[in-house]
């Protein structure tokens, strides 16, 4: 692989790789709402996660920034059920007009 020939690609000396995180960690909480069916809805909340890792070979290092995001809490949200539901998300104006009149 380092010498980026794919016909070489598995072949050769083993070499020990060294991982080790760089820098810091930047984190960030993400939130977010989803319609599941007429009177629900779900909410998440996740941990987004960005760091730097350097990767050590014998010859050469190279840096990679990684990202990761971690679903901390789930949860429905359950609303009463309507007298009366619309889809009228594949309608048009004039149409969704025409049902209010």
């Amino acid at each position: 692989m380092l010498t980026g020939s794919k016909f070489l690609s598995g072949r050769g000396p083993n070499f020990k790789i060294k991982i080790m995180p760089i820098g810091s960690i930047n984190s960030e909480i993400k939130t977010e709402f989803k319609s599941q069916g007429i009177n629900q809805t779900v909410y998440r909340i996740f941990l987004k996660l960005s760091y730097e890792i350097k990767i050590l070979l014998p010859y050469k290092s190279t840096s990679r920034t990684l990202e990761s995001q971690i679903l901390l809490v789930e949860t429905a949200i359950v609303g009463e059920i309507p007298n009366t539901y619309y889809n009228l998300e594949s309608a048009t104006k004039e149409e969704a007009l025409k049902l209010i009149d």
